[in-house]
């Protein structure tokens, strides 16, 4: 039981600093609804099972089974998510592939939130403005095959220029270009 009271504690204080976020970029319904599928048995009682504090139970599945079915399953409904949006390409000669479609700019500011957030959750007071870009760029390099194969390239290239410009200017500035830019955008 204390494992669950505590994964529930940790995905919801992660779900709250998403929709404050969200909140400053004007993502109102996106902040609302962020991860709710983290409360459906699926994934809930898997983060219950593998509940560490200090990073993603579905990491300590993936360890134990060589996937993660709670991560399967969020990824697939959650549109913040790059994986969510990898499908096949079939190319003019007909070779099919799979490969990362260019994600809606609210998607990728919601993914934004979710990153600092979840920096936020799992480093404590060790969290910087530049902690979401450092791990962003550890991720990359360690999984070659991840973010620069299956991200859309102008995804990958938004993302990071947000992440930088974080690290760099602060929250306050960041918040403030995403919603410029996202005004701009006529379909975010």
């Amino acid at each position: 039981m204390g494992n669950a009271w505590k994964h529930f504690c940790t995905i919801t204080h992660h779900k709250n600093l998403v929709l404050v976020g969200c909140f400053k970029i004007g993502l109102y319904r996106q902040g609302l609804l962020h991860d709710l599928s983290k409360y459906s048995p699926t994934e809930f009682l898997v983060g219950c099972k593998y509940y560490q504090g200090t990073m993603s139970p579905n990491n300590a599945e993936r360890k134990e089974k060589g996937y993660s079915l709670a991560w399967l399953h969020h990824k697939g409904r959650n549109k913040h998510h790059f994986e969510y949006w990898i499908d096949y390409r079939i190319a003019r000669d007909g070779t099919v592939s799979m490969g990362g479609c260019k994600m809606p700019k609210k998607y990728v500011a919601e993914m934004f939130c979710d990153r600092i957030a979840a920096c936020r959750v799992y480093q404590g007071d060790a969290y910087t403005d530049a902690s979401p870009y450092d791990y962003y760029q550890r991720s990359k390099d360690l999984r070659r095959t991840d973010a620069s194969r299956f991200m859309h390239p102008e995804t990958a290239a938004l993302l990071d220029r947000w992440l930088l410009l974080l690290k760099e200017e602060g929250e306050a500035a960041a918040f403030r270009q995403i919603r410029r830019e996202l005004r701009a955008c006529k379909t975010y």
